[in-house]
């Protein structure tokens, strides 16, 4: 069994009137389990948009199983106008800029669940990983 743990830490000295500083984390699990670790990932990988862009199905609702999965996304851009529009069920979630990253829960039981991005520039890179049971 695997144990995977996600952290996040956020500081700013002029946010707020009084210094932020949070830090939180969370042991990743199977769903219905506080003990049983998710076990399997394709690994980091980049996608690199090549060309004409357009929308990409970067993970298909039909090819995973329902349960507990998690994705990490992450623009590589350096140019501050260049992002990616992340859509799911055909709803858009938001949009990653220039160094954006996100982490977050992804249901996979249908194909409608899938996860698609939509690069704003041509020669954009997106870093991502699914860790799944």
């Amino acid at each position: 069994m695997a144990t995977t743990t996600a952290t996040i830490t956020i500081n700013s000295t002029d946010l707020l009137t009084d210094e932020l500083s949070l830090s939180t984390s969370s042991t990743l699990t199977a769903a219905g389990s506080n003990t049983t670790g998710l076990a399997n990932t394709g690994g980091l990988a980049r996608k690199t948009v090549v060309g004409a862009h357009g929308q990409y199905v970067l993970f298909d609702g039909d090819d995973y199983t329902a349960g507990s999965h998690k994705i990490y996304l992450k623009n590589l851009s350096t140019t501050a106008a260049e992002h990616f529009v992340i859509e799911i069920n055909s709803e858009q979630m938001g949009k990653l800029y220039a160094g954006d990253w996100c982490f977050f829960p992804w249901e996979a039981n249908a194909s409608t669940n899938d996860i698609k991005i939509d690069p704003s520039a041509n020669d954009m890179v997106l870093e991502y990983m699914l860790l799944s049971e």
